[in-house]
């Protein structure tokens, strides 16, 4: 493994450490703000921390390179921020804990957020298929092995399952979508116009999330004094400096190498969990935590 190849599996280690550890952050928040008002002012943080990134990536651009048109960057971002809006939101309120039990409903927990939301990783090239892409054999069992999976990790013995866990669920699907439009947009463009494609999407998603935040939530100014801490990392960790590394990295790794390494963002997500929430795996869930990453781990390796 040369130098470069090494540094950029370090890096994108570091990336899924950062990207799991954020479902904390992001279950802790809840605690002092709701779910729109989290993400609103996250990913406004997180658009604004990459701007800088951007302009200087832009004084350094190859000489004669065409850059993508204003209005495709625009609407394109625009309809990204739109699916990251609902894809976070729906993730966001599965882990509202205290505030779905004040309605009658089992929140999710951070460990079982990451796992459920990494099953994107599946549907992508399943959904695909709708796209004319034929997945391979890799990835039908590894469906098949996260379907196994997210039964044991969310189903009770009784045939029910956590409210939270479903909305987790749903935010999963809008993910697909989500990395489907970006390889849609995504081709043929250098790491600016993507960045400046991300900036875009984030600002929308932070419009969205405020919007409706100031119509639905109450709003305080103590309750983002006591959440501040999760959000700056949920903004700026996990959106700018998570987002940094990855663009560094992807340039000396390979697409689904660095998939299956940032598929350990799930593992993380449970560790995190584990030793700064105090959250509990049942044996039956590890189980299903396994077959759900090894499901991942498979559709990468033989997509």
């Amino acid at each position: 493994m040369t130098n470069r190849a090494l540094r950029a599996d370090i890096l994108l280690f570091l990336t899924a450490a950062i990207w799991g550890l954020a479902f904390v952050a992001q279950r802790v928040g809840m605690d002092h703000v709701g779910p729109l008002t989290f993400n609103g002012i996250r990913f406004a943080l997180g658009g604004l921390a990459l701007i800088p990134l951007m302009l200087r990536l832009e004084k350094n651009r190859a000489v004669g390179y065409v850059p993508a048109s204003p209005k495709r960057i625009a609407v394109g971002g625009a309809l990204l921020g739109l699916a990251l809006f609902f894809g976070a939101t729906l993730q966001q309120m599965g882990l509202a804990g205290p505030q779905l039990a004040e309605l009658g409903f089992q929140g999710t927990t951070a460990g079982k957020a990451g796992f459920i939301t990494g099953l994107y990783v599946v549907f992508v090239p399943i959904f695909g298929l709708m796209l004319a892409q034929r997945p391979g054999w890799g990835t039908w069992l590894g469906a098949t092995l996260a379907v196994i999976g997210m039964y044991l990790l969310s189903v009770t013995s009784d045939l029910t399952i956590a409210f939270g866990d479903l909305l987790v669920l749903g935010s999963a699907f809008f993910w697909t979508g989500h990395v489907l439009l970006i390889g849609k947009l995504s081709p043929g463009m250098d790491a600016v116009d993507a960045i400046k494609l991300s900036v875009i999407q984030f600002l929308a998603c932070a419009a969205l999330s405020l919007v409706g935040a100031a119509a639905t939530e109450p709003i305080t100014l103590s309750g983002i004094q006591n959440a501040a801490l999760p959000i700056a990392y949920g903004g700026l960790m996990s959106v700018g400096v998570a987002y940094t590394l990855q663009v560094i990295a992807q340039r000396d790794a390979p697409p689904a190498h660095a998939a299956i390494i940032l598929s350990l963002e799930a593992v993380f997500a449970a560790l995190g969990g584990w030793l700064m929430l105090d959250e509990f795996l049942t044996t039956r869930a590890l189980v299903g935590c396994a077959l759900m990453l090894t499901g991942m781990l498979l559709s990468q390796l033989k997509p």
